[in-house]
C-alpha cells in the first residue's frame, strides 16, 4: 500500500529514495483478567499490585464482572480497570469513576495512569 501512494504521488520530478524500517521497540502486555462473579478469588498469578486493586474493588463493590491489567507493558505505571456492579446503578458515570478512585486512593498514589471503565448492572 505503501508503494502505491509512493507511485502516485511520485512525478518525473520527484526523486526516489529507499525507505529503511524503522527500529521498532517491542512491548508486551500483560493478558486480560476478567473473571465473573461476585466473592471469586483473584485469578492465579496476578502480580501483588494488581491483585491489590483486584482485592479492594472485590471487596467494595462485589462485582459481576472484573478486570485489572497493567497495560504499562508490566511496568506498573498505567492500569486498566473493567467493573461491572449494582452500586453503580443510577449514578452518572463520574459518580461511578469516583467512587473507584476513592476505593484506589493509596494505589493511585503511586502510578501514573488509570483507565477505568465503569458497568452499572
Amino acid at each position: 500500500m505503501l508503494s502505491t501512494v509512493l507511485r502516485q504521488l511520485s512525478g518525473p520530478s520527484v526523486r526516489r529514495t529507499t525507505l529503511r524500517p524503522l527500529a521498532l521497540s517491542c512491548r508486551t502486555f500483560a493478558s486480560s483478567r476478567t473473571v465473573f462473579g461476585a466473592g471469586v478469588a483473584p485469578p492465579a498469578g496476578l502480580p501483588e499490585r494488581e491483585q491489590t486493586i483486584w482485592e479492594k474493588l472485590n471487596a467494595k463493590f462485589s462485582p459481576s464482572q472484573l478486570q485489572v491489567e497493567d497495560v504499562s507493558g508490566g511496568c506498573g505505571t498505567f492500569y486498566a480497570i473493567v467493573i461491572a456492579s449494582d452500586t453503580f446503578k443510577g449514578l452518572s458515570i463520574v459518580k461511578q469513576h469516583k467512587l473507584v478512585t476513592s476505593t484506589l486512593k493509596e494505589e493511585i498514589e503511586g502510578i501514573h495512569g488509570l483507565q477505568i471503565k465503569t458497568i452499572a448492572q
